[in-house]
């Protein structure tokens, strides 16, 4: 009876060890009150160094701008205002970051990953049709309407979108759970990339003629 009772122990000690591994698997825990981004350095750290504290003042953590409308005259009708580490170096350690997401009337945010975030989206203004696909092999899809006021989830590394379906401009605040979430563009990745993916492989890949594969990267 002991010797069960010692492995149920290991057993729940080694679950809980794996779920708070899990937890932090995004961005490192902060060690110290900040650590603001010193954009400067020359020191390639998973992140960034961390600047002077004499040189830090109140400045350091205050992003402006968010009140501000993107240009949405693209042909995704979108426009999307990062506040990212990059953009905010007040965010470096904290595990946190944000953005502003602008639609024209019927403007897409075109499917995409946030490799290292996890994201909330809250409607400001308008109607969104939003929506996030699972990982293989059940790819199910998972969309909703929402409206102002409404907040939706989309789960860290699964594709997912937006669109304004109103005849109105429409406003969305996303918060993400990575300093540095990174974007990766489905569309733009695969038709995109530099050097270009061989038209041979995503004909293959998309069961398509190889002009049809031309005539889209020609687009990007």
């Amino acid at each position: 009876m002991a010797n069960y009772s010692t492995l149920l122990l290991l057993c729940v000690s080694v679950v809980a060890l794996s779920f708070s591994s899990i937890s932090y698997a995004s961005d490192p825990k902060a060690l110290q009150d900040f650590c603001v981004a010193d954009k400067a350095s020359q020191v390639n750290v998973n992140g960034f160094t961390c600047k002077n504290p004499k040189d830090i003042t109140a400045d350091d953590f205050v992003f402006h701008g968010l009140d501000k409308a993107g240009n949405t005259t693209n042909p995704q009708g979108s426009n999307v205002t990062q506040v990212f580490v990059a953009q905010f170096p007040g965010l470096n350690t904290f595990g946190i970051s944000m953005a502003r997401i602008d639609y024209a009337p019927w403007g897409l945010n075109p499917p995409h990953i946030h490799p290292r975030a996890t994201e909330i989206l809250t409607v400001i203004e308008g109607t969104l049709e939003v929506g996030f696909v699972t990982s293989a092999p059940d790819l199910k899809l998972f969309r909703k309407v929402l409206y102002k006021g409404d907040v939706f989830i989309f789960p860290i590394g699964l594709i997912h979108f937006q669109r304004n379906i109103g005849y109105g401009n429409a406003v969305a605040l996303a918060a993400l759970s990575s300093q540095a979430p990174g974007v990766v563009p489905i569309a733009a990745s695969v038709f995109g990339s530099n050097p270009p993916i061989s038209d041979d492989v995503l004909a293959k890949a998309f069961q398509v003629d190889k002009k049809i594969v031309d005539q889209i990267q020609a687009k990007f």
